[in-house]
């Protein structure tokens, strides 16, 4: 019995240690970025409307803003980077960024590797094709050549929901940028796009050629952009939400989503 009680004991202080070692590494994490003075970002900078290069390399967009604004009532000076979007939970696990926030869509398999902020926009996915190949719905895509980019959640739509395109289409096209699709879907190179709403609304809107392409919303599951944050970072997390709800407050958020998406 002594030998029982001396186990249950040895177990309760080593739990204990663990849970505030738990603690001081996520206090740690906020702290050195706090001394370091500035969070950095990880970003695929060719996502319209969310961040994007102006032709003179300036970076803008919806989540240049927001991040911005957040960075702002947190103390921290925004520092963004691009990275490759493939490989962005990397990117993050491995310490090189501090957040991901770049129309960043929560998902079930993604939550098992990265935190996630409140959500601040939802999006869809949408199918854009050619109106002079006359597919007037995604049912139409049969034997056809779809784009997709490496890494999005369109990419897991895909093959979470494979009744709705993957097994129709003859074969899928991987890019790394949007940019590069439509370039392809233009020269009939791929019959459509899977593509974020935000995205394909904002960038036909703004382009000469939009009177040539059709959009579809897909039968797949609304979605909600969040900031993705390394799980040991709740600190940040913390407060990163903090700010979302004050900039909701104040009427800033709403000023931010009036600028890009009227």
């Amino acid at each position: 019995m002594k030998k029982i009680i001396r186990f249950l004991g040895l177990l309760i202080i080593v739990l204990a240690s663990v849970g505030v070692a738990g603690c001081q590494g996520q206090e740690n994490s906020w702290q050195a970025i706090k001394s370091r003075g500035t969070l950095v970002i990880g970003v695929d900078d060719s996502f319209v409307p969310m961040d994007f290069r102006q032709k003179n390399g300036k970076l803008v967009g919806f989540d240049v803003d927001l991040a911005k604004a957040v960075c702002r009532e947190i103390g921290l000076k925004p520092d963004f980077q691009t990275i490759d979007w493939s490989m962005k939970e990397t990117e993050l696990r491995n310490g090189t960024i501090d957040v991901i926030w770049n129309g960043y869509t929560k998902t079930k398999a993604r939550a098992k590797k990265v935190a996630f902020s409140k959500p601040y926009l939802e999006n869809d996915q949408i199918l854009v094709t050619r109106k002079n190949e006359g597919i007037n719905n995604y049912r139409q895509m049969r034997r056809k050549i779809l784009g997709v980019q490496t890494g999005s959640s369109g990419a897991d739509d895909l093959d979470n929901y494979p009744k709705v395109l993957k097994k129709r289409v003859k074969s899928t096209v991987l890019y790394d940028t949007y940019n590069n699709a439509f370039i392809d879907l233009k020269a009939g190179r791929i019959d459509g796009l899977l593509i974020d709403g935000v995205y394909a609304n904002y960038y036909l809107a703004h382009s000469k050629y939009q009177k040539e392409f059709k959009k579809e919303k897909l039968p797949y599951p609304s979605e909600k952009f969040s900031v993705g944050i390394n799980k040991r970072d709740e600190t940040l997390k913390n407060k990163i939400n903090q700010a979302l709800d004050h900039l909701e407050k104040t009427g800033e958020l709403k000023k931010i989503r009036e600028k890009w998406f009227n």
